[in-house]
């Protein structure tokens, strides 16, 4: 692409050849010996990968999920060298909301899939016309079709400055945000930034931990001591983020040339097996399916790389704020969360549900999300 400020129309085509090397690796896969127990303790068993793997090579269709996406109008724009990929679908509605929606790690843009009809068309879902969006859904640099990745420092914050330009570039002088994951850490640097016209974030998580100071704890209810346990066997088991934080070229090289190590990565779609998880195989195939046809996991991982790096003082987002806490994910504790965020003014809690809320509980996410934009 030249360096211009033009918008393209983007179709997904997946080469057929590509389909066929795929199917090809699948029916050679050699999984590694087994671990003692075929749990998820050590890590993703061979058990389900025997299973999945099986069912992406005989039962799951590319072409139908590839189909499916190209009914989404897609573009490509280029920001600052950098190719953007993003789902634009403004709303019939006269007053809808511009609101921008921000993906996972290890998810992508196909994780608003079915978001975006509730949101956009409230009316045919059986909702209000007033809590109409119009909603932006890019792919992260590095992710997807936001590729190549042009050069190093991408962090979350110049991730939140890229997409700032991209809403003005399409016309949006205010606008909100959501994410999850790292959607979630964009979307509070946009609080930090505080473009003119933001109308605030709303996200799954803020990540606030205990600074150490034990007045903290003084104020933390039974609730709270029980997700600091399950923080910490969040940590036990995230290994992925010590490896994409110090060797993402390493573990890329592994993964770029195995759609099986694509597969096992990923098992953060599982909630490392803890049993919780409400993502279907064929929603984990697709995400999986889409990092390996676009060779993305290195730039992907690239991101814990240079948040490390750029090693950013703590600062106090002052912009408006909601939370909604999803019973199995990562849980953000309020006294923490409200330390080093001002402002929250919607604070929200669901019985079921985790990290990818966006396709376990689409109808309950975009409710609240309906609730924080229009309060």
């Amino acid at each position: 692409m030249t360096n211009s400020t033009e918008i393209r129309p983007f179709r997904i085509d997946v080469a057929q050849a590509d389909l066929d090397d795929l199917n090809d690796r699948l029916a050679r896969t050699r999984l590694p010996r087994p671990a003692p127990t075929d749990d998820w303790e050590y890590g993703t068993p061979n058990s389900y990968l025997s299973e999945t793997v099986e069912h992406w090579r005989t039962k799951f269709d590319w072409r139908t999920q590839e189909a499916r996406l190209n009914e989404l109008p897609q573009y490509l724009t280029e920001i600052d060298g950098q190719n953007i990929h993003f789902v634009h679908v403004p709303s019939a509605e006269p007053n809808a909301t511009p609101l921008l929606l921000l993906h996972t790690y290890p998810g992508s843009f196909i994780d608003f899939l079915d978001m975006i009809g509730p949101l956009t068309d409230p009316v045919a879902h059986g909702g209000n016309a007033a809590d109409a969006f119009s909603v932006v859904v890019p792919s992260i640099p590095g992710f997807g079709f936001s590729t190549p990745l042009n050069g190093r420092g991408w962090t979350m914050r110049k991730v939140a400055e890229t997409f700032d330009q991209l809403m003005r570039r399409l016309g949006y002088d205010s606008y909100g945000a959501h994410g999850s994951d790292g959607g979630a850490m964009i979307s509070r640097e946009l609080g930090l930034l505080q473009p003119e016209g933001f109308l605030g974030l709303h996200v799954l998580q803020l990540f606030s931990f205990p600074s150490g100071d034990p007045a903290e704890f003084e104020k933390l209810e039974p609730k709270d001591y029980a997700a600091l346990e399950h923080l910490q066997w969040f940590q036990s088991v995230g290994g992925y983020n010590q490896m994409n934080g110090t060797r993402p070229q390493t573990i890329g090289a592994a993964i770029a040339d195995s759609p099986v190590g694509q597969l096992a990565y990923s098992e953060l779609f599982n909630s490392f097996g803890n049993g919780t998880s409400l993502v279907t195989t064929e929603q984990i195939l697709t995400q999986v399916s889409l990092y390996w046809f676009t060779n993305t996991q290195a730039t992907a991982g690239r991101y814990h790389f240079e948040e490390a790096k750029a090693a950013a003082e703590p600062v106090v987002n002052t912009s408006r704020t909601g939370v909604a806490v999803f019973k199995d994910d990562f849980t953000t504790i309020r006294t923490f969360a409200e330390r080093d965020n001002s402002n929250i003014v919607h604070w929200s809690e669901f019985p079921d549900g985790g990290h990818f809320a966006a396709m376990e509980r689409p109808e309950v996410l975009a409710g609240d999300l309906r609730v924080f934009f229009r309060a």
